[in-house]
């Protein structure tokens, strides 16, 4: 029911609108013919370039261009791998079979425990209210033969607040375990420090 109110005000209203307009500019139109140009002033406006047809210029535009002579055609290839040829001597080896040659022992197995994941401390929210710019905590413990750490403890701290932070990162590191004889050894009395900064 509203649409069909809304059309029914909405047409009258539309022709009302538009009749308006088209009085106003009946109006505006039948103004400008009382205004006069003058017929005395012209503007001309050329937009193309002139060009001068010559003798001389037809010549020049008529003439062939020269063309360089052709590129030599590409060499031929006989070679149905497209390998390169190569002269390669091969020369006689040395008989070694009299000569006694001592190596040495300079490649030696052994080795100590080596940290391979080293997984920094979370600062405690705790321990920042009273702590310094850089806390260190020393650490010692054991690597077993799989590279574990066990039985950490701390050797020197200068915030206590930061020791169990520190004690948790230690037990999360990993070890390439001490090698002797090709055989992995527990290390014991591994010492580290970990310094804890405030970040500003």
């Amino acid at each position: 029911m509203s649409t069909v109110l809304r059309l029914l005000g909405g047409i009258p209203t539309a022709a009302i609108v538009t009749i308006g307009l088209f009085l106003l500019l009946a109006t505006v139109i039948t103004q400008q013919q009382d205004v006069q140009l003058d017929d005395d002033v012209s503007v001309e406006i050329n937009v193309t370039r002139q060009i001068e047809d010559t003798s001389d210029r037809r010549r020049q535009d008529m003439q062939r261009p020269v063309l360089d002579q052709p590129p030599p055609p590409p060499p031929t290839v006989s070679d149905p791998d497209f390998r390169p040829s190569s002269n390669v001597q091969m020369a006689a080896m040395p008989d070694l079979s009299g000569v006694d040659v001592d190596i040495g022992t300079g490649f030696n197995p052994d080795r100590d425990a080596q940290p391979l994941v080293r997984i920094p401390p979370q600062y405690p929210q705790r321990c920042m209210g009273r702590a310094e710019p850089v806390e260190t905590v020393v650490l010692q413990f054991d690597v077993t033969p799989e590279g574990s750490v066990v039985n950490p403890e701390v050797i020197e701290s200068t915030n206590s607040c930061l020791n169990r932070a520190a004690l948790r990162a230690v037990q999360r590191w990993r070890y390439n375990p001490k090698i002797v004889d090709d055989v992995a050894q527990p290390r014991y009395g591994v010492r580290t420090a970990i310094d804890f900064t405030l970040e500003e």
